[in-house]
């Protein structure tokens, strides 16, 4: 029986190191940094013009769906998320690539992973079949929206207020570990190096750094706003994505706050791109 299970383990890690999980995760990196660069590009259209598009998923594909063969476009980037996260699926269940992407903590983070990306590939997708059937564009979701709905129906459970604040505080731990691991450039760990010209590392490293201290400090922000749902017991504290970017617009720094926030966003987009081409999988 010990055999039998050791060969399925062995058979199934066979099949997560595959060319085809391989293809996938790459597709899925890909796609993660395309929907960040047109979150980047709409945060600095709100920063400098005040726009009423959303600075958040929902905004990035509604934006693909307005370009030609929108429709096209959109289940690529669905099937990218799909792609995401059977990859971070493979390794919660079989392990990640590296020496130490068997320990627990790993395989738990890549499970957490795998819900996001799942729960990211579903709304695109329903999204995509909603513009199939002529639906109307708003079934891409708002983010804001969405925070809130959930931030109530949670506040509504038995120690719901609890669960809200402790949600929030795992953002904004999640928040800070992004960016301080993007500070350490804990990514060079993953890429392969010596694959890459001086020249390029060096570009990709400045990406990896500004963009994931950017990303942090948006986990981290969106979290705190999660905290003050939680201590004044009213979801109309928590925001999503779009919301959260518009309040650094408010902060005493104005819109340049905003437009360097976008900025590294993008450049966090930029760096998926990098990421697609030269991550170990």
């Amino acid at each position: 029986m010990d055999a039998s299970i050791g060969r399925a383990q062995a058979a199934g890690r066979g099949a997560a190191n595959g060319s085809a999980v391989e293809w996938a995760a790459r597709w899925g990196i890909a796609t993660r940094g395309l929907i960040y660069l047109l979150i980047g590009a709409l945060a600095i259209q709100v920063a400098v013009g005040g726009s009423g598009k959303q600075a958040d998923r929902g905004g990035a594909v509604e934006q693909i769906a307005g370009q030609p063969f929108g429709r096209v476009l959109v289940w690529v980037v669905g099937l990218g998320l799909v792609g995401m996260a059977l990859w971070r699926l493979s390794e919660a269940l079989f392990g990640a690539a590296g020496p130490d992407g068997h320990k627990a903590t790993k395989r738990l983070a890549s499970g957490g992973r795998f819900v996001f990306y799942a729960f990211a590939s579903y709304s695109v997708i329903a999204f995509a079949l909603a513009k199939s059937a002529s639906e109307g564009a708003s079934q891409g979701g708002s983010s804001d929206k969405q925070s809130k709905d959930w931030t109530a129906k949670v506040l509504d459970w038995p120690m719901g207020q609890w669960l809200v604040g402790i949600a929030g505080v795992a953002l904004v731990a999640a928040g800070v570990w992004i960016a301080v691991r993007a500070l350490q450039r804990k990514f060079r760990k993953h890429l392969k190096l010596g694959e890459m010209s001086q020249r390029t590392r060096q570009v990709v490293e400045v990406l990896g750094v500004v963009g994931g201290l950017c990303r942090g400090i948006v986990f981290a922000t969106a979290g705190g706003f999660a905290v003050a749902a939680a201590v004044k017991y009213d979801p109309n504290q928590a925001k999503g994505l779009d919301d959260t970017l518009r309040s650094f617009r408010d902060t005493p720094a104005g819109p340049w706050l905003l437009v360097a926030i976008a900025v590294g966003l993008a450049l966090f987009g930029a760096f998926s791109l990098a990421m697609a081409r030269w991550r170990k999988i």
